[in-house]
């Protein structure tokens, strides 16, 4: 299945049928009289999260959604019937934006949310609810009202736990197929990776979804290489592992490129808990390793991991810490939920 995070669509709410203009004349039957039902309210267009999705791929081959027309009303008082919604099916972490693509008018993030786009038109009234002492037959009845219509902007964002950054080819898919069960495309060039992949990871009794997003480069924020399109995919993550390659000759430089990138994008990922890891150290001798964890430590001002997904080394470390960080991001949201 291909991926796709970004759709525009154009929904349309049914119009309201009309209302009906009739007279109960029956022979034998006393008290004739008007009796025209009222019209059906016009369908709804819904926007719903269900499971199994992770793509918005149905939406580029179909861009229109009509909802239908309600039910015109009838004679003998019959009310015409409502006309059928139109529910977009969209996957978890779907936002919903106006047509200057900016405006939120939604963010949907668990499965099951509904969301009202459009409404019906309100059916028209029949003549039965025009009769009075004064008018005992009246002969008017009223149109439904028209639909709404509107463009929107569907974009998707991942939900996952933690997210992997780094430059292309730091190891970041590797990694992901070391540690979940997921099978992203693994090759020796830059940008192997051209879209977002998900993993569920687990370690003593954690439990938590990776997302690895494609390569950044400088100047990604700015539209360079894939640019910036993916990084909205680590926006919901509770922390960043930020992988750094051995075969890097400057370290230091490769980590300050990549944590500029994410200070450019708007969108608070600079603010995130990172861990920082010296990945593919399998290649280097002791004294280079040492070398290259203390230059990174130094660039990064933190406690560097060492690890090489080929070899197993340090991968659980990372997990342990990863899972870390997600537990004390899980308790300070608790906290706060308590305080609110």
């Amino acid at each position: 299945m291909k991926f796709l995070d970004s759709a525009k669509a154009y929904v349309r709410s049914g119009d309201g049928g009309a209302g009906c203009v009739s007279f109960r004349r029956e022979k034998y039957v006393e008290f004739g009289g008007p009796d025209g039902g009222d019209g059906g309210r016009g369908g709804d267009v819904w926007v719903e999260v269900v499971s199994g999705l992770n793509t918005l791929i149905d939406y580029r081959y179909r861009q229109h959604f009509k909802a239908k027309t309600g039910t015109h009303g009838m004679g003998r008082n019959r009310h015409g019937a409502k006309g059928a919604d139109v529910v977009l099916k969209v996957p978890q972490g779907t936002q919903i934006l106006a047509e200057d693509n900016e405006t939120l008018l939604a963010d949907l993030t668990e499965v099951g949310e509904r969301f009202l786009l459009a409404s019906g038109g309100n059916g028209g009234f029949g003549n039965a609810r025009f009769k009075s002492p004064t008018n005992q037959a009246p002969r008017r009845a009223n149109p439904g009202q028209p639909g709404t219509e509107r463009w929107i902007w569907l974009r998707l964002k991942l939900i996952a736990d933690a997210g992997v950054v780094g430059l292309p080819n730091a190891g970041k898919s590797t990694f992901l197929a070391a540690v979940s069960a997921a099978r992203p495309k693994i090759a020796d060039y830059p940008f192997t990776t051209l879209h977002p992949n998900l993993g569920v990871a687990a370690i003593d009794d954690h439990e938590f979804v990776i997302a690895d997003i494609p390569g950044l480069i400088e100047g990604a924020h700015e539209g360079t290489g894939i640019g910036d399109r993916f990084l909205g995919h680590v926006e919901r993550t509770n922390v960043l592992l930020h992988l750094v390659s051995a075969e890097e000759e400057d370290v230091a430089g490769a980590y300050r490129t990549v944590r500029g990138e994410l200070e450019a994008y708007d969108g608070g990922l600079a603010g995130k808990s990172e861990l920082v890891a010296l990945s593919k150290v399998d290649i280097l001798t002791e004294a280079a390793r040492a070398g290259k964890i203390d230059a990174l430590a130094k660039a990064s001002g933190a406690t560097v991991l060492a690890l090489s997904s080929v070899s197993g080394e340090g991968v659980k470390d990372a997990l342990r810490a990863l899972a870390s960080h997600i537990g004390a991001a899980a308790d300070d949201a608790r906290v706060d939920a308590e305080v609110e």
